[in-house]
């Protein structure tokens, strides 16, 4: 299923906000011992995400649920074939399972998705309802009801309710998290917790939970804060007013995005790399090298055609990788392992890319001029200035040393999106498009409050999220 638009957040109507959210990076999840319950029989749960790997043959990811050892089971999960799935059964006896036709792999999009759960209903379609971005899915591969009037061990006292994975199984989300919310007692619409917007009706959108009824294991989970403890200063932290403050596991405060649900920011694209040769983490933020030919690049998410436009790298460096740029995203240029950034000429054009030795390529001219060096641990700023006539590329070192170069055509009138080339394995280049995968000692937003970096961006320079889209884009 495609996702809807997320999110032109300057055109919304609605003037909530949502600030944070957490990067769970499959080894990750929060953990919450259920007690009295108000009704294990009706309860429901909302929750935004951001999926950012997607599982192979053989492997799920369990985005929340109870688990143990004994085939006692209860969770929400993201099936290998790219279909999602809810799935219960006790002592090995199935008790409810339902898995979509409809398939989750944007790794751009937030998607919105609420599970309902009434068991008392005399219609069984009733007692279970599955929503994603304020739609009900009705179309399923399985679909096993609930016996009416079935105790749900999801709500259960004493057993552990886990979000990002359970605490036994090892196939945990890779996916960022926000507005985690818990209703113990009501069996609640999509439109609770979120709403079609006014402006682009097509756009969901969430809203303000704080005057629903959360019940006796209900909570809310803002991820405003960083902590390690289960407390209201850890990254588990309830604001439902019920304290019900999680654990959390291999959750730390670099892990805390402001890439949410109402500001949805560019990362890496999984979806289009050369084959078999980089490996993505932090939430596709983070690109790692392997040994073999020269040829292996990704890019960002997000392709501009016209704006001002900045992000930030952290490098790891071995030998001459990784290199940099900007690639034009209308040439021939594959992801296919032949090519690597700047590195061919017509019909390709390719693009910049800045070497560690100084070198600038351009379209296979390495002869187009020369910056600086570069080694581990330095912080290159690069922006893209569409409106420039040719368009412009700046590359600027540690927040000094900084230089221009012009984009010759055809990158004029195109859309042009950052990259990355990575050919040795010790080669790694953090990408920040404004929501850091590494920690920031500073702090710097662009001249519109978005985005955190390093170093000050260039002026009229904007951070790749949805809201300067919808501005500037």
């Amino acid at each position: 299923m495609t996702a809807q638009t997320i999110l032109p957040a300057n055109t919304l109507s609605s003037g909530y906000d949502v600030a944070n959210s957490y990067m769970f990076g499959g080894d990750a999840n929060t953990s919450i011992t259920n007690t009295t319950p108000t009704n294990t029989k009706i309860f429901t749960i909302s929750l935004w995400i951001k999926l950012h790997e997607f599982p192979t043959s053989g492997g799920d990811r369990i985005i929340y649920g109870y688990y143990s050892a004994d085939n006692t089971q209860s969770y929400l999960y993201l099936r290998n074939d790219f279909t999602l799935g809810f799935y219960e059964v006790d002592g090995g006896t199935s008790k409810i399972d339902f898995r979509t036709t409809q398939f989750f792999r944007d790794p751009t999009a937030w998607y919105h998705i609420v599970v309902a759960i009434d068991t008392s209903q005399g219609t069984d379609t009733n007692r279970f309802k599955l929503y994603v971005n304020g739609s009900q899915v009705s179309a399923f591969n399985a679909n096993s009801y609930p016996d009416q009037n079935y105790a749900s061990m999801l709500n259960e006292n004493s057993l552990a309710f886990n979000v990002g994975g359970t605490g036994f199984s090892s196939d945990k989300i890779h996916a960022s998290i926000c507005e985690f919310v818990f209703i113990d007692g009501s069996q609640l619409a999509p439109t609770s917790f979120g709403e079609f917007d006014s402006d682009t009706p097509n756009t969901w959108k969430p809203k303000s939970v704080s005057g629903l009824t959360f019940g006796n294991n209900g909570f809310y989970l803002e991820f405003k804060a960083t902590g390690t403890s289960a407390n209201s200063s850890g990254a588990g932290a309830d604001t439902s007013g019920n304290d019900r403050h999680h654990s959390v596991t291999n959750l730390a405060a670099a892990d805390q995005r402001v890439d949410t649900c109402t500001n949805n920011f560019a990362t890496l694209n999984p979806l289009e790399r050369s084959p078999n040769a980089i490996t993505f983490t932090d939430g596709n933020t983070t690109a790692s090298g392997t040994s073999g030919n020269s040829g292996r690049f990704t890019g960002g998410t997000y392709s501009p055609r016209k704006g001002k436009w900045w992000c930030e790298l952290k490098v790891t460096v071995s030998g001459s990788y990784p290199i940099f740029g900007a690639i034009d995203a209308d040439s021939n240029m594959k992801f296919d392992g032949t090519y690597f950034v700047g590195s061919e000429s017509a019909p390709y054009q390719s693009g910049f890319a800045a070497f560690s030795n100084a070198d600038v390529y351009h379209n296979d001219d390495n002869n187009y001029g020369n910056w600086q060096t570069y080694s581990t641990n330095d912080i290159i700023g690069m922006g893209i200035d569409m409106d420039a006539s040719p368009p412009t590329l700046t590359f600027v070192k540690n927040g000094s040393n900084e230089e221009t170069f012009n984009m010759e055509t055809p990158n004029s009138g195109h859309y042009t999106f950052p990259a990355v080339g990575l050919y040795m394995a010790a080669a790694i280049a953090y990408f920040n498009f404004g929501s850091p995968p590494y920690a920031i000692s500073s702090g710097n937003a662009d001249q519109n409050g978005y985005g955190n970096f390093e170093y000050a961006p260039k002026t009229n320079y904007y951070s790749m999220c949805s809201k300067n889209i919808a501005e500037f884009g």
